[in-house]
Formats: structure tokens, sequence, C-alpha cells
């Protein structure tokens, strides 16, 4: 067979372990958050969704994730997400990838203080999932 036509696709990186056994824990959020890819085109009625970049919650930044999503007809919509800070690692947070999934059921809706600008997104916007959130428990 020859190699010289295959690209070259490096291996993925195993979890790393903590000294006593544990996963490490913004391994684990970006395996998640990959991982609920086809629950986001589920609920954007999307035919598919790629994470293209995950960004851990830290003390000093927001979580992050990038969903680029694949409509029947070859439509395709890229977007930025923006989440809390992190919390204590002793409660893993599953809030992001459910709110994200929540705003893409809703209708996508880009008319609010929840849409904030972001010089890293691919059209300059991100949704702030979480003011999304608050704003959706605060009229519901």
């Amino acid at each position: 067979m020859d190699t010289a036509l295959r690209p070259v696709v490096p291996p993925l990186p195993s979890l790393v372990r903590a000294p006593e056994g544990r996963t490490d824990a913004a391994q684990e959020f970006v395996a998640r958050m990959r991982a609920a890819a086809p629950d986001f085109a589920a609920a954007a009625g999307a035919e598919t969704a790629v994470v293209r970049e995950v960004v851990p919650p830290a003390r000093h930044r927001r979580s992050r994730c990038c969903v680029v999503l694949r409509f029947s007809g070859g439509d395709e919509a890229d977007l930025t997400f923006l989440g809390p800070v992190s919390r204590p690692s002793t409660a893993p947070e599953r809030a992001f990838d459910l709110q994200i999934q929540a705003w893409l059921a809703s209708g996508r809706d880009t008319e609010g203080t929840w849409v904030v600008p972001d010089d890293e997104a691919s059209d300059g916007v991100a949704v702030d999932v979480s003011a999304w959130s608050a704003a959706a428990r605060s009229t519901g």
C-alpha cells in the first residue's frame, strides 16, 4: 500500500490520570463536549455537527466551544459558545453542553444581550449560553 497518498493523522491523546487514579478534569470536559456533537446536531435539526474547538473553563477564563453544524442541502453554521468560568472540580459540570443544546433547540435566537462580540469567533460574535439561560429562566 502506498502511504504517500494517505494523510497523516496524529493519534488522539489518552486521558491523563492524576496520581490517585482520577482523570484530568479539563480533559474530561473536552472529551464530553466533543462527544456531545451528535446531540448538538439533533437539537439544531442539523444532519451533523463537529466540535472544532473546546476550551475548558479555568479560574481566569470562560469555557468555550465552537461547533460547525451541517444541514441538509449543504448549508453550514459555524457557532461559538461561551460558558462560565471554572467551578470546583468536585462537582463536574454538565451544564455547558446542556445549555448549548437548549439554545440550539430553542431556535438559535441571536437577538439578545447573550450575543456578545468575540474576536476569535468566525462571524465575530459568540453566544453566552449562561446569560441566555438566565434570561430564559427569568422570562419563563
